[in-house]
């Protein structure tokens, strides 16, 4: 099973009808004994999440507000993450997708490939300045 959140579990608890005083309880007695740690889920979810799924720092932080991961903990996780290592992701995601235009003075196919590959990194949540410096910058270096 992977690990969960104190907020995921309480949830999970409650839909099993589980009364909210007895899975406050366990849940306490469960970070006592260390077998729920957020600062830890909160840490491993940004790795991971960046890792194997290159998003930016934004998307990451709404996916731990979803798994009741906010505040200080969250930006504690999240500063793992650098601007040069979210760029890099980027810039590695950009190559990865982009396709060989077949005539590169083609400027509607260029644009094409700019909207697309700026529309991938803005669904990976990265700000569209940024999106567009990166692909920007990746295209010229392959012409």
């Amino acid at each position: 099973m992977a690990p969960r959140s104190r907020f995921q579990l309480l949830t999970k608890l409650l839909e099993r009808d589980i009364p909210e005083q007895v899975a406050v309880e366990i849940l306490d007695r469960y970070e006592e004994v260390q077998l729920i740690d957020d600062a830890e889920f909160a840490r491993m979810w940004v790795r991971s999440r960046a890792q194997t799924r290159s998003l930016a720092r934004s998307a990451i932080k709404r996916e731990l507000a979803d798994k009741g991961i906010t505040g200080e903990l969250a930006e504690e996780a999240l500063s793992q993450r650098t601007d040069e290592d979210e760029r890099s992701a980027a810039e590695d995601l950009v190559r990865r997708k982009m396709r060989p235009i077949a005539d590169p003075a083609d400027r509607a196919s260029r644009d094409k490939q700019v909207r697309r590959l700026v529309a991938m990194l803005a669904r990976k949540g990265y700000a569209p300045s940024l999106a567009f410096s990166i692909v920007k910058d990746v295209l010229d270096s392959q012409e």
